[in-house]
């Protein structure tokens, strides 16, 4: 059953008193940390893989055009084609540095659209020593959103609900970004984006718009396994013990189910999952299919049966891996986290 969370917030005048009342679906309110959060934030940032060619981070982009000097060939970069110029210049032998060297001054822009100018190398390294490890998951630009949307926010520390318009990819990165703990948002549908073919689509729920971007990451993604570099998907479910971040589950949020839960998948395709003194025994399989991979799960018993079935493996990294299921009438989705 869908519960319906009304909200009334009252703003008081010398002579009146008028009252704006917030009606939120609580089916569709999100956290920070809820995937559907990183999935808009990933579809909204500046893009800042498309160059790494030129920086070796997803941290920032380097605005164009910049001149780099590469093996001694010096190389004016004015559009997005001429990366290859970057690449070839890289590949043309295998016993030089292959070292990426810019013609200061050079401007950056980081994934919330803020820049900064950096006058030498030394100012390039202090940055890329501040932005940390990448996660490995880079933005999903071939698709948009078309904007202005609307969002309800509700805080459950002060109790204060609101209601902002976005009208921007930074304006949405910057807001989601930058939500404290305990505020609860939530899109007012319907709103429409454009696919990877230039289509326009209305989108209705949390569930269509996560299933639609993460569609798009398989059109977007030049790797269709979702890979994490040399790392397979074999080797790092095997590595260190897992956790289920995310559980939706016929369109309920089922991820309590699975609290205390930690999962070590072992090189026999066997599984254990334990909580407390509690041992669950399954197994695992992980399969090719044509433009994806597939990871059945099965454990002994009832406990873990929402999670038994053949999951798509949408994308992982090291430490993350995301899953979904599609049925005629709904997606269900699995996050596992290492710990």
């Amino acid at each position: 059953m869908r519960s319906i969370l009304i909200i009334s917030i009252l703003f008081f005048g010398s002579c009146q008193k008028e009252e704006e009342t917030v009606v939120q679906d609580t089916t569709q309110s999100f956290e920070r940390s809820a995937p559907i959060a990183g999935l808009l934030i990933r579809t909204s940032q500046n893009p800042t893989s498309l160059d790494n060619v030129l920086d070796s981070s997803s941290c920032f982009s380097v605005q164009l055009p910049v001149t780099v000097i590469v093996n001694g060939n010096q190389i004016t970069v004015a559009d997005e084609s001429d990366y290859q110029l970057v690449q070839d210049a890289i590949d043309a032998y295998s016993n030089d540095d292959d070292l990426v060297n810019f013609v200061y001054p050079i401007t950056i822009r980081f994934q919330n659209f803020q820049t900064q100018v950096l006058t030498d190398a030394d100012a390039l390294d202090d940055v890329l020593d501040s932005c940390g490890d990448d996660d490995g998951f880079d933005e999903i630009d071939c698709i948009s959103l078309v904007y202005p949307i609307q969002i309800n926010i509700y805080d459950s520390n002060n109790q204060v609900a609101n209601t902002v318009t976005i009208t921007s990819n930074s304006g949405l990165f910057n807001f989601l970004n930058n939500l404290s703990s305990n505020t609860y948002v939530a899109i007012n549908y319907p709103i429409s984006a454009v696919d990877s073919y230039g289509q326009t689509v209305t989108i209705n729920s949390n569930s269509e718009l996560e299933n639609f971007i993460d569609e798009a990451i398989d059109d977007c993604d030049d790797d269709n396994s979702g890979g994490s570099g040399s790392d397979t998907l074999t080797s790092i479910l095997t590595s260190g013990s897992w956790f289920i971040q995310y559980c939706y589950y016929d369109e309920e949020d089922e991820t309590y189910h699975y609290e205390g839960f930690d999962f070590d998948f072992n090189a026999n395709e066997t599984v254990t999952a334990v909580r407390n003194n509690q041992t669950i025994d399954g197994d695992w399989d992980l399969q090719t299919e044509a433009t994806y991979q597939k990871l059945d799960l099965h454990f002994d018993g009832s406990e873990l049966e929402y999670i038994e079935t053949g999951w798509k493996v949408i994308e992982f990294n090291t430490t993350i891996i995301r899953l979904k299921k599609q049925h005629s009438d709904r997606t269900d989705y699995l996050t596992f986290k290492k710990n």
